[in-house]
């Protein structure tokens, strides 16, 4: 799952790399346009955006791939949260984010190396050649992975029944609603209506909202480097430390996190409040290196966030019937990645270099979420 997640998250970022590599400059594209590649992607995903030789067949293709990975993510956080006790999902959930932040470690890296070492090979740009790779690699992984992938506990075919049992028994001791393979069944229809009046529910969309709204940064850091001085080629390779950082805090959110479960609305709180200030401080603040600095703080702190809130949201669904997690847990992560539509429009090349809009925003929003999830911490615990 971690390297299905990374190949996807590579994917869908790759795009940033792109542009920097001069994809706007060969298919006319101005900074607008590039916001509107994002937006459809979040809306509905690539498949041959190598072949792309207009802005208009980007556009359907991202369409593509929107539509293609649209179920990836809801499967992945069902499946998960089916498997583990809610003192132990912190720490995994923080692995499973780790794979779109060594991604985009990794894209930097690799898309620094094939941009610029195979421009022009058999005629091709440098990155139409990054599309090719990356596309071939999550194809060849995703026919591998649907043989070795397990289901769920009650149905694995990987388990034999005493195997079955313990596993079900270790998530009901722990107020884990499961099932037996033969248990009751609620209608799409009840899961969703139930999922739909679920307070829960809803204070975790708007809180993921904040953090996946704001975290369309990501999208936009091989530009913001490169408003910093630095040429497209060596922008890509300066993104690999905002990442190689924000894996670090990662990994210590995710475990400090289970070893204190009822604090996660008070850890997300003070991660929001981390890219408050260095939202704030961007803003005003014009020396190259410590905006750098700011951007590279800022990313660790909704990176970690956006971990921690997946396995707060699916704590907080526990109790909650399968079908009904299953729709709740759809809903957070569909509408909280409805937020990025406005995050494309962050970064117009219009309010370059300072991009006050962009991290005003981001600042904006970070605090709504830190009331949103000082809220949750209140009433999650009554």
């Amino acid at each position: 799952m971690w390297l299905m997640y990374l190949l996807s998250y590579m994917d869908r970022t790759n795009i940033g790399n792109a542009k920097v590599a001069g994809m706007t400059d060969d298919l006319r594209m101005d900074s607008n346009d590039y916001s509107v590649s994002l937006v459809v992607f979040f809306i509905t995903y690539v498949l041959f955006e190598a072949k792309v030789q207009t802005y208009e067949q980007l556009i359907a293709l991202r369409v593509v791939v929107g539509i293609l990975e649209a179920g990836f993510a809801p499967g992945i956080l069902l499946i998960l949260s089916s498997w583990y006790k809610k003192a132990e999902q912190s720490k995994r959930f923080a692995v499973y984010i780790s794979a779109a932040v060594l991604s985009g470690a990794f894209g930097g890296i690799i898309a620094g190396a094939i941009t610029e070492g195979l421009e022009g090979v058999h005629g091709l740009r440098g990155w139409r050649w990054l599309f090719i790779i990356e596309g071939a690699a999550t194809i060849g992984w995703a026919l591998v992975a649907g043989f070795i992938l397990p289901d769920f506990p009650a149905n694995t075919k990987k388990f034999d029944t005493r195997e079955k049992e313990l596993a079900i028994s270790r998530l009901e001791a722990d107020e884990h609603y499961t099932r037996s393979e033969d248990g009751p069944h609620i209608s799409s229809l009840e899961a969703m209506k139930q999922a739909l009046f679920s307070w829960r529910v809803w204070i975790h969309i708007g809180g993921y909202m904040v953090i996946v709204g704001s975290s369309t940064l990501s999208y936009f850091y091989p530009t913001l480097v490169e408003g910093l001085g630095y040429t497209s080629h060596m922008a890509q390779y300066m993104v690999v430390p905002i990442y190689a950082v924000a894996f670090v805090c990662v990994a210590i959110t995710g475990y400090f996190s289970d070893q204190y479960p009822a604090q996660r609305g008070l850890i997300i709180t003070g991660w929001l409040v981390v890219a408050i200030i260095c939202a704030i401080v961007v803003c005003v603040v014009y020396d190259f290196t410590a905006r750098y600095a700011l951007l590279v703080i800022m990313a660790a702190g909704l990176w970690s966030s956006n971990g921690l809130a997946l396995s707060y949201a699916s704590s907080a669904f526990a109790n909650m019937p399968q079908e009904t997690r299953a729709v709740s847990l759809a809903l957070v992560n569909a509408l909280g990645n409805l937020a990025q539509i406005y995050g494309a429009y962050l970064f117009p090349a219009s309010d370059a270099p300072k991009y006050l809009l962009g991290f005003g925003v981001i600042a904006g929003m970070a605090a709504f979420g830190v009331a949103t999830y000082i809220a949750a911490y209140v009433l999650l615990r009554k």
